[in-house]
């Protein structure tokens, strides 16, 4: 191995590629540091209101949160490690030397090329495959523990259930798994046939039915009507679970590209109102890792060049650009799903401009 890296990463390619990966590497543990302290020192009255083990507090909690953060944060770590080495290259007048020695710039740029494939490749599988899964457990011990802020019960739920068929719920109590003033309406064609209507309606886990209870049904033939009134209760086998009527802000980023892909269609059917939220969760797990390449041109384009103050005026600029690049995110997911914009186009948007900015600023940059 030593041999090949030799033979094919001459003495300037070692060098900043280990420049690059090493400051990677520190920033991101720095950045995990202060992320853990302040959420114990924030989470600590949860942990100890619900009795909650350290064993899970350490091995389910911040197994998934230590993940998610490192990769939710990478881009932009990676872009500040970029700025940081780079600027203090130019600083002490390293990089100079390097293209007055007959290297072209697009050779100056292959070490950084190099470790972004590295970042990429990391990225890409982490969010593809272990994400979703450490998300999970980080997700089910903030469920459990009442840890997350939102209500996951929804309220005026409408779904279809099968091509015919369909339900409304005024409200659900998951402690209870009931949900009251529910209505399943049957279609043939756009002619209603069956209308069914129960004050109450709960679900069975162990037998796997719903219990209809103070239910009438209305069938409908024609110009021909009967009603069947005051039925107390009744088992049924429905195509819906509690967990349609429960939903997590943080289910999505849990599930498995598989799952993924079963919702989707599920959802097709059922809810097309989340189905851009599902595209757009997929999509972003392919799109995200791709800011390796992108926020890297932008760095050595923002920091190659000496100026006078040294580090700090590119560090200055590259924070206030890692806030535009989250800002442009959450402008992106809002678009996809309250806005209808397509989110195969939605996840493009922060990589794409800075993509565009980042290739003007490296044909400025000094060769």
């Amino acid at each position: 191995m030593r041999a090949f890296i030799h033979r094919y990463l001459k003495v300037i390619d070692r060098f900043i590629i280990k420049k690059y990966l090493g400051t990677f590497v520190f920033t991101m543990g720095v950045f995990i540091v202060v992320s853990v302290v302040f959420d114990v020192s924030e989470k600590l009255d949860n942990f100890t209101s619900k009795h909650a083990s350290l064993h899970d507090i350490v091995f389910q909690y911040y197994a998934g949160f230590v993940p998610f953060y490192l990769n939710m944060l990478s881009p932009l770590i990676n872009f500040l490690a970029v700025i940081l080495f780079t600027a203090k290259m130019a600083n002490q007048t390293e990089i100079v030397p390097i293209l007055s020695g007959k290297a072209s710039f697009n050779r100056f740029l292959r070490p950084y090329f190099i470790s972004s494939t590295i970042i990429f490749i990391v990225s890409f599988f982490a969010n593809v495959y272990l994400i979703p899964y450490t998300n999970h457990l980080k997700n089910s011990f903030e469920n459990a523990n009442g840890i997350t802020d939102n209500d996951p019960t929804k309220s005026e739920v409408h779904m279809q259930i099968d091509k015919h068929t369909f339900v409304y719920l005024q409200n659900y109590d998951q402690t209870v798994h009931t949900g009251y003033q529910f209505i399943m309406e049957k279609f043939n064609g756009d002619t209603l046939r069956e209308k069914l209507i129960a004050n109450q309606v709960s679900y069975d886990s162990v037998k796997r039915v719903w219990s209809l209870k103070n239910y009438s049904v209305k069938y409908i033939n024609g110009l021909k009507e009967k009603m069947v009134e005051n039925v107390m209760q009744k088992d049924t086998v429905l195509d819906m679970h509690p967990t349609d009527f429960i939903v997590y802000d943080n289910v999505y980023t849990a599930m498995s590209l598989n799952e993924l892909n079963k919702n989707i269609e599920k959802e097709k059917l059922r809810r097309p109102e989340v189905l851009n939220n599902l595209y757009f969760e997929k999509f972003h797990r392919f799109v995200y890792p791709l800011s390796a390449y992108v926020l890297t041109i932008l760095g050595v384009a923002l920091s190659s060049r000496k100026v006078r103050g040294g580090v700090g005026l590119p560090l200055g600029i590259g924070i206030l650009l890692c806030f535009a690049y989250i800002i442009l995110e959450k402008f992106a997911i809002v678009f996809s799903i309250k806005g209808g914009v397509p989110p195969i186009f939605t996840v493009m948007i922060p990589n794409a401009l800075f993509g565009i900015f980042g290739y003007y600023l490296l044909l400025k940059a000094p060769k």
